[in-house]
């Protein structure tokens, strides 16, 4: 296992160390050499996943449910437009703005959240999330007004916010090297899963039990209290634990949790820019690929209520395999080209993708979704790569959160421009060609990602211990961490069970 270790770490493309001491012209030089892939070494999946012990599959599992619930709750706004604006009425751009406050304030829960996490725990910011989303889905399902819809899932989007760094954090940090991509992989299809819920359970509760569109609202309160009571069964993360001892080694742990702040400020500022424009475009490739995309099917092709259904299923099946497999991949080819690559195929799919006027479509949007969340399924190692190690919570669910509020108004930008391109009625339903907005918007998005990507740094394999982290050691001194890192280990041992904390 060490040879194999040590292979890997042998085999990455680029290392902190040696961007802090490159100039910006060779830092520039070197962006097309970085993105030849490393080819590395790296076992079948079935080992890599049998290298997680107990402790790493519950953090996995409750992380996995909980960003799953996350997009179940937000895309119960995007699957029922119609319905609330005929309920309210409102135009369905009016009730996009419900999506677009989501994403514009998820930035706010993820810093207040964040920071709580990295300062006292991944445990309890993660719980208080969940009990806000019970509150919060159930006020959404009794909302009389349009106005009251709009503030509740304004709260909604802050409450929202706080998830996903966290999830992240959970679910990779204690885990075992080689499987990082893999694992990133498949979290990050959580995603594609809440959608796929908020799909099916949309087309079993609404306006099939009485009450609308309200029933899908109240059910989502529900799984919320499970995954509660399942993260009350499990300790703090190990790599928490880790530099919450180093911390109570100094006179005070507070004081050094903010000095390590202002080092992680001092030296990575530019690089948490970019992980905010990366993110911004990102976000822009998801929602601007899937919320529109099921009124595409319904007004402009005129698709069953079955048949929408249905097409949405396949491309969430698609997308979970594309996120699990192009995840894996990232550890062999690297994280950059393999998000490069996949764009480019995305890019290519995108004509019969938004011009398939028949059930055929459902192929397109198979693989159309394959190569979104494939790209989609390096971003939690990536980010969590990238990040700061005291601020790992708090940097990437915030860059994660800041580029959806660059994205926000995606939907809303998709409807108004697609209104303008009107479509023959059918009865009293106006219809439009969604589809020509939505391939365009994409294509202009995938070019921007691309660049973003290849411009951009990659540490992968990076140490996420915390006698790794020089931050922490120009932050507190480096004889507390040397200090920590020969007793410390002693009483705290990574991966050793549940019973060991």
């Amino acid at each position: 296992m060490d040879t194999e270790k040590a292979n890997y770490a042998h085999n990455e493309l680029d290392t902190d160390q040696s961007h802090a001491n490159m100039s910006a012209r060779r830092y520039i030089a070197t962006r097309i050499s970085t993105l030849k892939p490393p080819m590395a070494k790296v076992n079948n999946p079935i080992r890599l996943l049998r290298m997680l012990n107990f402790q790493q599959w519950m953090f996995f599992l409750v992380a996995f449910c909980a960003w799953s619930w996350d997009a179940f709750d937000f895309f119960t706004v995007s699957l029922t437009v119609e319905d609330l604006a005929e309920s309210f009425g409102k135009t369905k751009t009016d009730i996009t703005w419900g999506i677009t406050l989501v994403l514009m304030l998820r930035s706010v829960g993820s810093i207040i959240f964040g920071l709580a996490a990295d300062r006292w725990g991944r445990k309890w910011p993660f719980i208080i999330n969940n009990v806000l989303f019970i509150v919060l889905e159930l006020g959404t399902g009794f909302c009389s007004t349009y106005e009251s819809f709009l503030g509740v899932r304004a709260l909604f989007g802050i409450a929202m916010g706080g998830l996903y760094g966290n999830a992240a954090a959970t679910a990779l940090e204690d885990c075992p090297e080689e499987a990082r991509g893999l694992i990133s992989g498949m979290l990050q299809q959580g995603y594609a899963f809440g959608y796929l819920l908020a799909t099916v359970f949309a087309r079993a509760f609404v306006n099939t039990v009485g009450h609308g569109w309200r029933p899908l609202f109240w059910f989502g309160a529900g799984p919320p209290v499970l995954i509660i009571l399942f993260r009350l069964c499990l300790p703090e993360t190990q790599s928490y634990l880790e530099r919450k001892r180093v911390r109570e080694e100094t006179p005070n742990a507070a004081a050094a949790f903010l000095a390590e702040g202002k080092v992680a400020l001092k030296k990575h500022w530019l690089l948490l820019i970019y992980m905010v424009l990366l993110m911004a475009g990102f976000n822009f490739m998801s929602h601007g690929s899937q919320d529109l995309y099921p009124t595409m099917l319904k007004n402009q092709y005129n698709f069953s209520a079955d048949a929408v259904t249905v097409t949405q299923v396949v491309a969430n099946l698609g997308a979970i395999c594309g996120g699990t497999i192009i995840g894996y991949c990232s550890s062999i080819f690297g994280r950059r080209f393999s998000i490069i690559f996949i764009c480019v195929i995305g890019g290519a799919l995108l004509y019969p993708y938004t011009y398939t006027s028949s059930t055929k479509v459902m192929a397109a949007a198979f693989f159309e979704q394959f190569c979104v969340q494939g790209a989609w399924g390096v971003i939690p190692i990536h980010l969590m790569e990238l990040s700061p190690g005291s601020f790992r919570t708090f940097v990437v669910g915030t860059s994660y959160q800041l580029g959806n509020l660059v994205s926000s108004a995606s939907s809303t930008i998709e409807s108004t421009i697609g209104e303008r391109f009107p479509l023959p009625p059918k009865g009293k339903v106006t219809r439009y060609q969604y589809g020509k907005v939505i391939c365009i918007f994409m294509g202009a998005v995938y070019v921007y990602v691309i660049l973003l990507t290849l411009v951009g740094p990659e540490f992968r394999g990076r140490s996420m211990d915390v006698h790794a982290d020089e931050d922490v050691a120009e932050a507190v001194g480096s004889k507390v961490v040397k200090g920590y890192g020969e007793e410390g280990e002693k009483d705290v041992g990574r991966g050793e069970g549940i019973e060991r904390v």
